[in-house]
């Protein structure tokens, strides 16, 4: 599968979609980046005057490029089907190291823990352009 039907497939639109390229993807692993636009919707009052990219909107970025991208990738193995994904997040373990401001890009990066039973298992991590870790954590998700 090529990474523009990835991305086509991905259950979300803006404002809500957090990935800008896919820079590689397999079996065992998905990177890809997005850059936090200054104008988006959630500076607005996260730290008057010195707004800062939420934690929960970071572990989003985080999921939609380093689970549910690498999710479409196992799930369409061999079959080329045009069904839309359904997934759930089913846990996340984050450790914020950080701060992601207004207009950076961010690079995240994905290894499997373990797909089974449609549920997918990653470690990920997350850099800013210096290759400084962002943020690091577990997320796991249910993908149909």
């Amino acid at each position: 599968m090529d990474i523009k039907t990835i991305l086509s497939k991905l259950p979300y639109s803006e404002p809500f979609l957090f990935v800008d390229e896919i820079t590689s993807i397999d079996e065992k692993s998905a990177s890809g980046t997005y850059i936090f636009p200054p104008d988006s919707f959630f500076y607005k009052g996260h730290f008057k005057d010195n707004p800062v990219t939420p934690g929960v909107i970071l572990i989003e970025c985080m999921a939609q490029i380093g689970l549910v991208c690498m999710g479409i990738f196992l799930l369409d193995q061999g079959k080329s089907t045009e069904e839309k994904v359904q997934i759930a997040m089913s846990s996340s373990e984050v450790e914020f190291l950080k701060p992601v401001f207004p207009g950076e890009q961010v690079r995240v990066r994905s290894e499997k823990i373990y797909f089974r039973f449609n549920k997918l298992k990653c470690d990920v991590e997350m850099f800013d352009t210096e290759d400084n870790l962002v943020c690091k954590g577990v997320l796991a998700g249910m993908m149909k």
